[in-house]
């Protein structure tokens, strides 16, 4: 049984949405149990609204909630029982087994990074999403964490999502895009250019920098970026797709002849929408932490909790950050062979 702590406070539609994903996710996998964190009264009154099959969600209180606009750092230090807090607490204490929030995203990796710390050797924690293309399922990272990261920092994004792309979307051997402004080894910034060189010198699967058209055509398993950048595009994404899903809608009502069309059309538009929609990825993992950790979308439906809770679930059962620290020593051992060859002799 994995045992996953839900910050119930979560998200923009309050602890009603959190609570029924919570139940949906109980109800539907048998190998997780829910521990719910917040006010239990409040909590407990929207638990009584649902039926949950086998006693699989437990409550933890937590008094405190950390607004979506507080200062992230602030907030930890001013609500010592933040839902937020108390979720990445439990998980620091091994109580549980991975932690999910559609709260303050600052929170959620200021509060894991701080108190549940980093896998050996990685610098600085990202966040993950997948994205569909032409060509399957893609991860990009980071879309958030770290806003100013180091040649060295990105590099160790591209080995955290190789692994993530081996063991969650099942690629045998991920291409690893840079994304950049660019093809060419010599665009972009210092710091590009330096991850272009450290990732061409790597065993991974390096096809060199890739353009934002690249994105949704399949061209690289795994986009490589700084969070600012592909926030940005995350959001970016998010926007076209379901512009473009409403406009073909438009579209085919404006005529009778459009309109029959339409139903014709509808299981492969209902497909579509299955393909594009967040709520199917329902969170975003925060790697590099120690601690198996999923940020959600502040408007998280209930669908997309649920498939949060089983994402983290598979953090767990695939043993993700071990691989991880797998991956990276190899490097770590390279580097510091190298250090000590390059100081001077005595």
């Amino acid at each position: 049984m994995v045992r996953v702590a839900v910050d119930g406070m979560g998200g923009d539609h309050g602890p009603s949405v959190v609570v029924e994903g919570a139940v949906m996710a109980a109800n539907d996998f048998e190998h997780l149990e829910i521990v719910l964190v917040g006010p239990q009264e409040i909590l407990k009154a929207e638990l009584n609204k649902h039926k949950v099959l086998g006693g699989k969600i437990t409550l933890v209180e937590a008094s405190e909630v950390i607004g979506m606009g507080e200062s992230p750092v602030a907030a930890l230090k001013k609500k010592k029982n933040s839902s937020i807090g108390v979720c990445v607490d439990l998980l620091e204490k091994k109580e549980v087994e991975a932690a999910v929030s559609a709260g303050n995203t600052g929170a959620m990796v200021a509060a894991s990074t701080l108190m549940l710390g980093m896998l050996p050797g990685i610098k600085r924690p990202g966040i993950a999403i997948t994205i569909p293309t032409m060509h399957g399922m893609c991860v990009t990272l980071d879309v958030g964490a770290n806003l100013n990261p180091s040649a060295y920092e990105l590099f160790q994004y591209a080995i955290m999502a190789d692994v993530f792309a081996k063991n969650i979307i099942k690629k045998k051997r991920p291409s690893i895009g840079l994304l950049n402004i660019g093809e060419e080894e010599s665009k972009g910034t210092d710091v590009l250019k330096g991850a272009y060189k450290l990732l061409r010198e790597s065993s991974l699967n390096f096809i060199g920098n890739i353009e934002g058209r690249d994105f949704f055509t399949g061209k690289a398993d795994c986009i490589i970026c700084d969070g600012f950048v592909g926030n940005v595009c995350l959001k970016m994404i998010e926007s076209v797709l379901e512009t473009m899903i409403s406009l073909i809608g438009r579209e085919l009502r404006k005529n009778p002849i459009s309109a029959i069309g339409a139903w014709f059309l509808k299981p492969a538009l209902s497909n579509l929408r299955k393909d594009t929609n967040y709520e199917e990825a329902g969170g975003a993992p925060l790697l590099g932490v120690n601690g198996n950790v999923i940020i959600s979308h502040g408007i998280s439906s209930a669908r997309a909790i649920r498939n949060a809770i089983r994402v983290a679930g598979e953090l767990v059962t695939t043993q993700v950050n071990d691989q991880i620290v797998e991956s990276i020593t190899p490097y770590l051992s390279q580097s510091a062979a190298n250090s000590v060859r390059n100081q001077p002799a005595e």
